[in-house]
């Protein structure tokens, strides 16, 4: 009788709270020092205030922050997360690390291996377990030890292309580079959790391939992934919806028994001519965080309390402000700075 209250309520999107808050309110924050370099200031309650301060005022816990293989501090160097993750940290948040393993932006259709990184398996397999033990020992090194570390962005082909391309080499090529980066975190850190990211966490097609694939004796083992980790967004397909949600990420809980993040998702703030997956939910304030709302309860409704919590992706990204959709603004800001009221999502919603 609950599992059909539930499934009920996931149909309609509704967004009654059905379950407890969940331990990490999040927020992608990558882009907040290039911004401040160009002049974007934040106000709260019309008082100029850093952003994360007022992300920690109204819940945030959880800081997610990229890094590229770039030297460049403009594209998200180590150099430049080190200096963010300084301010998340004294702002009170945790910090959730985001590898793409790429000069430049990783995705289901980009996973180019950095410039001057090998290009075979064998020397990929040595670069990475170097390259992420000496990162995560940077980290703690400065006083930011990092919670949680996503080994890949979006790998849903894989990773460091054409090497860890799944549709090129198959599974086992990946399932050795995972393996040898979750090795290079446990040789830094005991405390540190890996994260695999998929993008698509409603496609329970595709994520339960995933991981029916990529667990190979010998190469990636169980033990080496601690979380699973899910971008969720409404506007890139109409199947994105809190029934399938909840139907992909139980079924892992149940197989797995792992815990589960979403880490990216936006809802709109204004948004014509694209179709929603949750279409009773408004583009606006009140909407994003009704769209928060939903994903908190099929967190909070998984079995075991796996449901860890929830990483908006970029709020505050001025200039940017479709975020990559055909939305016009998926931000929790205007753009002028203000606050919306969507920023309570932070803490009521999460």
């Amino acid at each position: 009788m609950r599992f059909s209250r539930l499934a009920v309520f996931l149909c309609l999107g509704a967004v009654s709270p059905l379950g407890h808050a969940l331990q990490y309110h999040g927020a992608d924050i990558s882009s907040l020092v290039n911004l401040e370099k160009s002049g974007i200031q934040y106000k709260d309650g019309g008082v100029t205030t850093k952003l994360e301060t007022i992300l920690a005022n109204h819940g945030t816990n959880l800081a997610r922050i990229r890094i590229w293989t770039s030297t460049n501090s403009a594209d998200y160097s180590l150099t430049y997360g080190l200096a963010l993750a300084k301010r998340a940290v004294a702002a009170g948040m945790t910090l959730l690390i985001d590898l793409h393993y790429s000069d430049t932006w990783a995705d289901p259709g980009h996973q180019a291996i950095p410039a001057g990184w090998p290009t075979t398996l064998s020397g990929l397999n040595t670069q990475i377990f170097t390259y992420t033990e000496n990162l995560v020992k940077s980290f703690a090194a400065q006083g930011t030890p990092i919670q949680f570390i996503e080994i890949g962005n979006e790998i849903n082909d894989g990773m460091l292309w054409p090497v860890g391309q799944i549709s090129v080499n198959g599974y086992s090529p990946l399932s050795q580079l995972l393996h040898s980066a979750a090795s290079g975190v446990r040789a830094a850190s005991s405390t540190t959790r890996t994260v695999i990211h998929l993008a698509n966490g409603w496609d329970g097609a595709g994520v339960s391939s995933f991981y029916n694939q990529i667990f190979i004796a010998g190469e990636l083992a169980l033990a080496d992934v601690d979380v699973m980790g899910f971008s969720f967004y409404p506007f890139y397909g109409t199947g994105a919806t809190y029934s399938a949600l909840q139907s992909s990420l139980q079924a892992m809980v149940t197989k797995y028994g792992k815990d589960v993040m979403v880490v990216e998702t936006d809802w709109p703030e204004a948004c014509s001519g694209v179709a929603l997956s949750q279409p009773a939910i408004p583009a606006s304030a009140a909407g994003q965080q009704q769209w928060v709302l939903g994903i908190r309860n099929v967190l909070s409704a998984l079995s075991g309390g796996h449901g860890l919590g929830i990483a908006y992706w970029e709020p505050a990204w001025i200039g940017n402000a479709g975020l990559g959709s055909a939305c016009a603004d998926n931000l929790v800001v205007d753009s002028s700075g203000n606050t919306r009221a969507s920023i309570a999502m932070f803490s009521a919603d999460m």
